[in-house]
């Protein structure tokens, strides 16, 4: 599945979501790091903290600009799986996963009939309104995103970061390599 960026989001440096389906193939190289949480602002908040401290130990540290953008688009998944996502007395899950050059993110809520809301297609917020823009800021840290319906009781959105270009950070490289050949 191929993302694609309109001309109004590529000019804003903005990914639009890729095409309804599963996401792409991804290629980890350490197992996922799976969390289960409760469909609560506390569960929300603690999505966020748990995937900057899984970025950590992965040795990818939160000084680097990709774990804030991880970050920032956990906390905006969870928050829309706490407040748009969540059916009474079910959890939601979040997956990270590294690759060799990007960081994949999955949120997994329990209301598979609510799917998100492509930025732009859409008229924008009021400015006095306090919320309407988070998938933009997923749109703008992302790059690329999308959501799946797998079955009928569960929804996946899901983002993936770039955290090293092709061919950049050759020592960096090898010593996640060393790190990945020790675990």
């Amino acid at each position: 599945m191929k993302s694609e960026i309109s001309p109004a989001a590529a000019s804003a440096g903005a990914a639009t979501p890729a095409e309804l389906g599963a996401p792409p193939v991804f290629s980890a190289l350490l197992p996922l790091s799976r969390i289960r949480l409760s469909s609560s602002h506390r569960g929300a908040r603690l999505a966020r903290l748990l995937c900057g401290q899984q970025l950590d130990s992965w040795g990818v540290p939160r000084t680097v600009p990709a774990s804030g953008a991880v970050s920032a688009i956990v906390a905006e998944l969870a928050a829309n799986a706490v407040t748009h996502g969540r059916s009474p007395g079910r959890d939601f899950e979040v997956r990270l996963g590294l690759g060799e050059e990007r960081v994949r993110v999955e949120v997994i809520d329990t209301r598979p009939d609510r799917v998100p809301r492509v930025p732009g297609a859409f008229p924008a917020p009021a400015a006095e309104s306090t919320g309407g823009r988070g998938l933009l800021l997923v749109a703008a840290y992302a790059d690329r995103w999308g959501w799946c319906v797998r079955d009928p009781y569960t929804k996946t959105v899901w983002a993936e970061v770039r955290y090293r270009a092709p061919g950049e950070c050759q020592e960096e490289g090898q010593a996640l390599s060393a790190m990945v050949m020790d675990t």
